[in-house]
């Protein structure tokens, strides 16, 4: 009976998850040729410099008529889609810690990743915001800043996960909490390449 009741409850948990639909941005008026152009910009960027260059494309891909071929409005995205992702997460691992009848060990975890995937959410933001007025001020400053702040959030994803290396606890809950904290990290780290080719390149110019 404890063990179908906990089985309600995750299943409850992660149809919360995924009840928010993903909007494309492709915009009807945006030509096939430019749409095309737009979409190998963003590929190419991500297989050159990501280390999950298909999760890199997947998720960056719909945007690609905002982005263009704009390196900033790409390492901003990409930033926008770890923040988005990494806010859902902190929801489940709040939810999470909330199901009645979790071990004791378990709930401690996920607690601690409630805070961890905390700050991760403050992380990115400010780094959103950082980016925002990057241009405005002393550029190196403002990418150092923001590099800073991403490599916070993506230790913290780590220290998260490092709380369900050792022992033996509930798989399915453990299982749900390790793919999506493993799905921020790696978005976050693609951010954090992008944004790094971002401050790299401007850098180089004359």
């Amino acid at each position: 009976m404890e063990a179908s009741f906990l089985g309600l409850a995750l299943a409850a948990v992660l149809i919360l998850q995924f009840s928010t639909p993903i909007n494309s941005s492709f915009s009807a008026t945006t030509s096939l040729p430019s749409r095309n152009k737009y979409i190998e910009y963003i590929k190419t960027s991500c297989y050159k410099t990501t280390i999950y260059p298909k999760l890199c494309y997947h998720t960056l891909a719909i945007y690609a008529s905002t982005i263009k071929t704009n390196p900033k409005l790409l390492a901003k995205t990409a930033l926008n889609v770890s923040l988005i992702n990494t806010e859902s997460t902190s929801r489940l691992m709040i939810r999470v810690s909330k199901i009645p009848g979790l071990e004791p060990r378990l709930v401690a975890a996920v607690l601690d990743c409630v805070e961890e995937v905390g700050d991760s959410v403050y992380e990115l933001q400010r780094s959103m915001e950082e980016m925002g007025h990057a241009g405005e001020s002393d550029f190196s400053k403002a990418m150092s800043d923001i590099e800073t702040w991403v490599s916070a959030a993506l230790t913290d994803d780590d220290t998260c996960l490092d709380g369900f290396a050792e022992g033996v606890m509930n798989k399915k809950v453990t299982a749900i909490v390790k793919r999506h904290v493993q799905r921020i990290a790696r978005l976050t780290s693609n951010a954090l390449a992008l944004v790094n080719r971002y401050a790299s390149t401007q850098a180089n110019l004359p």
